[in-house]
């Protein structure tokens, strides 16, 4: 029987892959689009996909709440930059249906913040709690550097959008060596400041970002996480606390201000033991494995009927595949990236 929503209840256990491990958790990309040209994430000509390989948003939902029978807890929108998408608050609007039922325990994004001062109270209004917030720096000048196309000023009036919204924000920021390693310290003392969370992390080998072989320029950006914490380790007392999101990051307390810093380490430490997460593109190619190449065509089984058996399947034969970890690894003697597709087509 089907419950208010039109879901029909799991008839077998939730997703559980190989390794014993329950998928709770899922990352699913509205679009591959950005605002920015984050210099770590895309190449500044990028060729984005035509409209018709990108789902639409009731398919998007469709998928979302095949996974929400299936046992998901989580689920993160991310992009591209999830907030460039028309008409995405429908989205939310709709997938929030499942916090009320209590099928969802929390509905979230990953955004640049370019445009949360628009969709700010939206959000929380539609039963987002928090976001996470992707900055690398303080300084305007560097900020544009950086992301190439976006302005600091828009990003800190959205940040105020979402704290007036009462929406809890974690900053993420990637460490890039050479580039903003020297500004960690303030980072960390701003974000006690504002009452934010803040997770630093490594650079990934995905996808080439100069057009000339990004091998080279990830080993220039690679600043292993384990040096950053013991430069800050020198100014503030770092506890290790047992704090987890469904996230990757491993957290401490710093003791001085009370406020969490989570470290994720998918070079230096690993956090493939404890995975629970897969993520979906905006094609509907469902990836097991961030750092695996191997995927599942979740978009013809979606638009081949108007029913989700045979979406269900295809959703667990996949997990069925799911690897014990990835394969990253950054290297003078590796000239291409690990994976050859760019964070912003995979998600986040």
């Amino acid at each position: 029987m089907a419950s208010a929503d039109g879901m029909v209840p799991a008839e077998r256990p939730p997703l559980v892959d190989p390794f014993g491990r329950a998928i709770t958790y899922v990352r699913v990309s509205v679009t591959d689009r950005c605002d920015f040209r984050c210099v770590y994430c895309m190449s500044e000509d990028m060729h984005f996909l035509p409209k018709a390989e990108v789902l639409s948003l009731e398919e998007l939902d469709r998928l979302c709440s095949a996974f929400v029978r299936l046992g998901t807890r989580k689920l993160r929108l991310t992009g591209g930059e999830p907030l460039v998408r028309r008409d995405i608050l429908e989205l939310i609007r709709s997938l929030g249906r499942h916090l009320r039922t209590g099928r969802l325990d929390e509905l979230t994004l990953t955004t640049n913040g370019s445009q949360l001062a628009r969709h700010a109270d939206a959000l929380a209004e539609a039963g987002v709690r928090r976001v996470n917030v992707s900055l690398d720096t303080l300084d305007p000048a560097r900020f544009e550097r950086i992301t190439r196309w976006g302005r600091l000023s828009r990003v800190m009036e959205g940040l105020a959008a979402a704290k007036a919204a009462g929406l809890a924000v974690k900053i993420n920021c990637v460490a890039l060596k050479g580039v903003n390693e020297d500004e960690t310290e303030t980072l960390v003392a701003w974000c006690a400041g504002q009452g934010f969370d803040l997770s630093f992390i490594e650079v990934m080998p995905l996808g080439d970002i100069d057009g000339a072989g990004g091998g080279e320029t990830r080993l220039a950006q690679y600043l292993p996480l384990s040096l950053l914490r013991a430069r800050l380790a020198r100014r503030w007392t770092l506890t290790d606390i047992p704090w987890r999101t469904g996230g990757p990051a491993r957290y401490v307390r710093v003791e001085e201000t009370g406020q969490r810093i989570g470290f994720i380490t998918p070079l230096t430490h690993n956090f493939c033991e404890s995975c629970n997460r897969v993520r979906v593109t905006c094609t509907g190619r469902l990836f097991m494995c961030l750092g695996q190449e191997d995927s599942a065509d979740l978009r013809t089984p979606l638009r081949a009927a108007p029913d989700d058996a045979a979406l269900t399947e295809a959703i667990r034969e996949a997990i069925g595949r799911k690897p014990k970890g990835h394969d990253f690894i950054i290297d003078r003697r590796q000239k291409g990236p690990a994976v050859g597709r760019h964070m912003s087509v995979t998600g986040g």
